[in-house]
């Protein structure tokens, strides 16, 4: 399938939709998602992975499943 084809599904789904978290999602998406896409420096990937090792070393982390029963709370 094409980009256009795919745009023209797209729109044709969203227009099926009649939940409105889930259009306040999508909007969310759209005006925000080129914005948050920067390549981070070296330096700076380097730097998070020293604070994970360090957090982890700490136990300061959450686990993936205590994450995942705070995330369904949310909605």
């Amino acid at each position: 399938m094409d980009l256009q084809a795919r745009k023209i599904a797209f729109v044709q789904e969203f227009l099926k939709l009649s939940n409105e978290k889930k259009i306040t999602q999508l909007e969310h998406i759209l005006r925000t998602n080129d914005e948050h896409l920067q390549p981070m420096s070296m330096e700076e990937f380097n730097g998070r992975i020293d604070k994970s090792l360090l957090d982890s070393e700490k136990d300061s982390v959450t686990e993936a499943d205590d994450l995942l029963n705070e995330v369904k709370k949310w909605g």
